[in-house]
């Protein structure tokens, strides 16, 4: 009855599904109740809300490290996972402070709707870059 999936058999709606669980687990350990959203209301796909009362988390679940163009003054939190490592960071402070000058000048950056991940591929198998790791790391859970 209980068998283990294989992560990359899922379809695209599986693996955001699996990503929502696992980060909402994790973030339960540091007193966050996680609500997931159907619609993507204001740019999150879910809401972190803190056992405290007063602070909540617009979340919104990638694959990877990115920047999205969208998300800019939404206040919006990136999560997405590595390995056994689970990131929550805050879209503008990492795009202002660390990423924008790597990317300003890319042309996937220069469009109306422009964005820029990091894959695996790009980084010849690494999954986050050097010199984004200093930020990041106070952003792991």
């Amino acid at each position: 009855m209980f068998k283990k999936i294989t992560y990359k058999e899922l379809n695209a709606r599986q693996k955001e599904n699996y990503n929502f669980h696992k980060i909402a687990a994790v973030l339960s350990d540091y007193g966050f109740n996680s609500l997931r959203l159907t619609d993507d209301w204001e740019g999150a796909d879910f809401i972190a809300r803190h056992i405290d009362g007063e602070l909540s988390l617009k979340v919104q679940l990638k694959g990877g490290l990115g920047v999205y163009k969208k998300y800019r003054g939404k206040d919006i939190y990136i999560a997405f996972r590595d390995k056994d490592d689970y990131y929550v960071y805050p879209h503008d402070a990492f795009l202002d402070e660390v990423a924008l000058a790597k990317i300003e000048h890319t042309e996937s950056w220069k469009r109306e709707n422009g964005f820029y991940t990091w894959s695996t591929e790009k980084m010849g198998g690494a999954t986050i870059p050097s010199w984004a790791k200093p930020f990041l790391d106070n952003h792991r859970l």
